[in-house]
């Protein structure tokens, strides 16, 4: 298993109100940016869902530079209907973030939980502020 310390969240970057499945970010990931497979670990879709996508024990394609040593976790939307970018995750999404998120923390001893902006300023991506909203999680808190 790789060395796994750091957890990036991330959003598909489409429009409120709009479904995307593994499938649909699969074909975009290896069709159009020639990459393997999906780039992300995991997805969450606007019920709250959660799907697996690349397997854990392989190195992600989500943050340039940090994928060796992290986890990729995506939800579904981030944009409003005119694509600039907006905190869309439904309540069902927030729940089972902060729900994944924190078993990932605990299985893996994360040190370092962030959103991909904080890897790459010119990005809005996730379109909220991850690192403060979920830095209670690295101390063990569950709210």
């Amino acid at each position: 298993m790789r060395n796994i310390n750091t957890l990036v969240v991330h959003c598909t970057a489409t429009p409120e109100g709009r479904d995307v499945d593994v499938a649909t970010i699969r074909k975009w990931h290896t069709r159009d940016n020639g990459w393997k497979d999906i780039g992300y670990h995991y997805v969450v879709y606007r019920d709250g869902s959660v799907h697996p996508g690349r397997p854990v024990d392989q190195v992600g394609a989500h943050v340039a530079g940090h994928n060796s040593g992290s986890i990729g976790v995506v939800y579904v939307g981030g944009c409003d209907k005119s694509m600039k970018p907006k905190d869309t995750r439904t309540d069902a999404q927030k729940i089972a973030l902060r729900k994944l998120l924190r078993e990932l923390v605990v299985k893996y001893k994360i040190t370092t939980l962030v959103g991909h902006r904080d890897f790459d300023k010119g990005k809005a991506c996730p379109s909220f502020d991850a690192k403060s909203e979920y830095a209670d999680l690295l101390k063990g808190g569950s709210k």
